[in-house]
């Protein structure tokens, strides 16, 4: 079994930067693969960025290409994501998940282990 934690949600400006944390813990081979998914008010909920636990494979969705990085500190059981850019069009519910393999691009069905989520608000 896994959980996740995620922090780091707020407020921001257009243009603005936030960095969110999602702390794992439980099985280890569970969480092989991590992801950062987001749901905006009346939408699906959507995959964002992935990487795999080496931290030497990512994906990303094109919305975020070039805006979020995505990244992983194994001995922190620390999952980051550092969104850059912002626009208003980001303004979401962020979901961290887990997944023992890596489904770079698969909808939130594929994906076995939720945090709660997190608030990002951009005016």
């Amino acid at each position: 079994h896994v959980q996740l934690v995620e922090s780091g949600g707020g407020s921001v400006q257009a243009g603005g930067s936030l960095r969110l944390s999602c702390v794992a813990s439980g099985d280890t081979a569970s969480r092989n693969c991590m992801g950062w998914f987001r749901q905006a008010a009346g939408k699906e909920r959507e995959p964002i960025a992935a990487i795999y636990t080496g931290g030497s494979r990512t994906w990303y969705a094109d919305s975020v290409k070039g805006r979020f990085t995505i990244s992983r500190d194994n001995a922190k059981n620390t999952l980051y994501l550092q969104l850059n850019s912002l626009k208003p069009e980001d303004t979401a519910i962020y979901y961290c998940a887990a997944e023992p393999r890596c489904l770079f691009g698969t909808p939130a069905s594929s994906w076995r282990y939720w945090g709660q989520g997190t608030q990002v608000t951009v005016s």
